[in-house]
């Protein structure tokens, strides 16, 4: 149990605050706007292919857990048939990424969901979480949670509670700053300075 106060984080170490979330019945679908792209199911997805696009969401982020899994113990989450993955493609271009993890019995994470910056804003986020929740309820599910954290987009949060979401839990969580191990670029989220 961390202390009231201020606590030090060690220099290398990125500090933020997770946020839980979960509903436990599909809410009203929401109207979106009409949007240029389409979603792609990726059943086998490659490992490389995956990294590539987890990057193009998320680095603005630091978007890390799954840029240092090797090959192997990726394609074992990416081709188990419990777990969906699909990207949001606009032309050629795969822009944004949802994945849906159905691992444990009754429930569905939404363990990642984001857009490349050039989608963010276009209403793109409302009609991906659309697809999202129609696809989770239409499983045999009870419980459906997701988690962001205060690195993610600031809107993040604020987003999860509109599409349905209840927070029920907080946790501090620390890790090494990716852009330090090599991970990430060092000029990947400019907004968190490096320590």
């Amino acid at each position: 149990m961390l202390p009231d106060g201020h606590s030090d984080v060690p220099p290398g170490k990125l500090a933020a605050v997770v946020t839980h979330l979960q509903m436990y019945q599909r809410p009203a679908p929401r109207p979106v706007p009409p949007i240029t792209a389409e979603l792609v199911a990726h059943d086998r997805a490659d490992p490389v292919w995956y990294r590539a696009l987890f990057t193009r969401v998320g680095r603005d982020w630091l978007w890390f857990s799954r840029l240092g899994m090797d090959d192997a113990a990726l394609a074992a989450i990416l081709h188990d048939p419990e777990v969906q993955v699909f990207s949001l493609r606009q032309g050629e271009r795969d822009l944004g990424l949802l994945e849906l993890d159905f691992r444990t019995p009754g429930e569905c994470e939404l363990a990642y969901f984001g857009l490349a910056a050039q989608l963010q804003g276009q209403g793109a986020g409302r009609w991906l979480m659309e697809q999202a929740l129609a696809r989770a309820w239409a499983a045999p599910i009870t419980r459906f949670h997701v988690h962001t954290c205060t690195l993610d987009s600031p809107a993040a949060l604020a987003f999860y509670v509109r599409s349905g979401f209840t927070p029920y839990c907080r946790q501090v969580e620390i890790a090494d700053d990716p852009r330090l191990t090599g991970q990430l670029p060092r000029d990947a989220a400019p907004q968190v300075p490096i320590l």
